[in-house]
């Protein structure tokens, strides 16, 4: 429920991110409600949950995305102490902005610590990107899911499948509005300032020679990375399908970490994968557009390779986003050996999945969540 407002009064919000996929996220939604000062006062903190300051300077420059008006710092730690930390620090936020609506994306420990602290203090919770379920509680996103869409006022979906796992677990339809791909939004408006990939290439692979077909890969989740063994595996396969394809594998810091303990950064590097820092957005989106396919764990590539029409194998047993494969490009390999290189061989010789974008993934996810903001808002006022 809303906190009573007068009908001329600006709708005041909160966004709230903590991690990379939520600078994505973000970008259109903040675009959307700056453009219309008059009716929203939208305010943007960052948690810190995942903090890399050259890496956050890229992201916000490179998706025009506004500094934030308040810098949490929690930083690492154990879920618990990161959840806690987020919550301390959140709620004088609350207290001293006041505001009618916070408004999470996706499914970070911030957006479940932001949201629980929002619904105990009586302030409305909108949850963008929600009803997505792997149906696999190992993972803390699912935790993390779940509850966030038991407490928003507001759910926002990018695709019918997660509007009926929101059904089945009891949300009044009413609260439920499919709008489309806010991820996808950003895509579309940046896809014309993408870094062309043979720039990049050339930066990341200097003294390797022109490299003319190749590949994509990314890899950072607990079921990929954490057990040395499966990440040996992995690491063996890659190197081998690499000499059919060069690889490019930006690699994320938790990645970095463990290839190093595990004794595999050496084996990476002295391969035919070409091993890069993390890269920006506008990089990684150029070569995404030229890629024969990308091998991935993230689920944002999963979305954004269907809506490029680009073939994706997901190193998952499952996904919270099924419509990539049964309408779009991705393919769930998991960690098999034998079926990545089926399906990694199978998109050499027949060029993989195409699929089709989904409905409602047309750039204007943002502007319909802002619409629907502001009916709601109009209705909770009358009924107070």
């Amino acid at each position: 429920m809303m906190k009573t407002t007068s009908s001329n009064e600006p709708l005041r919000i909160l966004c709230v991110v903590g991690a990379r996929p939520n600078f994505i996220k973000i970008s259109p939604l903040m675009r959307a409600f700056r453009a219309r000062a008059d009716e929203f006062d939208a305010r943007l903190v960052h948690t810190g949950q995942h903090f890399d300051a050259a890496m956050k300077a890229a992201f916000f420059q490179q998706l025009n995305i506004p500094e934030p008006d308040v810098d949490l710092g929690v930083g690492g730690g154990s879920h618990a102490v990161q959840t806690a930390q987020i919550m301390l620090r959140f709620e004088p936020v609350i207290d001293e902005f006041s505001p009618h609506v916070v408004l999470v994306v996706g499914d970070v420990n911030s957006t479940l610590a932001c949201a629980l602290v929002a619904g105990k203090k009586q302030v409305a919770v909108v949850h963008v990107e929600a009803g997505l379920r792997s149906f696999d509680r190992a993972m803390p996103e699912e935790i993390n899911r779940l509850l966030t869409d038991q407490i928003a006022d507001l759910l926002f979906t990018t695709e019918r499948d997660a509007v009926d796992n929101l059904l089945r677990e009891g949300v009044a339809e009413a609260k439920i509005h499919e709008v489309g791909n806010v991820m996808i939004d950003t895509l579309i408006s940046h896809r014309t300032d993408a870094v062309p990939s043979a720039d990049t290439l050339q930066r990341i692979a200097a003294g390797r020679g022109a490299i003319g077909r190749f590949g994509v890969l990314t890899l950072h989740r607990p079921s990929s990375v954490d057990d040395p063994e499966t990440l040996k595996h992995l690491v063996r396969l890659f190197v081998e399908l690499s000499e059919k394809l060069p690889l490019v594998f930006p690699v994320h810091p938790r990645t970095h970490q463990r290839l190093q303990a595990a004794g595999l950064l050496e084996q990476l590097l002295a391969s035919g994968i070409v091993v890069a820092e993390p890269l920006g957005y506008l990089e990684m989106l150029g070569l995404m557009l030229d890629a024969e396919l990308v091998i991935t764990d993230s689920g944002g590539l999963q979305e954004e390779t269907t809506a490029l029409g680009v073939p994706c194998l997901t190193i998952r047993e499952n996904t919270e986003r099924p419509i990539t494969v049964s309408e779009g490009t991705n393919t769930v390999v998991g960690v098999d050996e034998a079926a990545i290189r089926t399906e990694f061989d199978r998109v050499l010789t027949t060029g993989g999945k195409r699929g089709r974008v989904p409905a409602l993934w047309d750039g204007n996810a943002a502007g319909r969540i802002a619409d629907i903001l502001l009916e709601w808002a109009s209705k909770q006022r009358k009924a107070a």
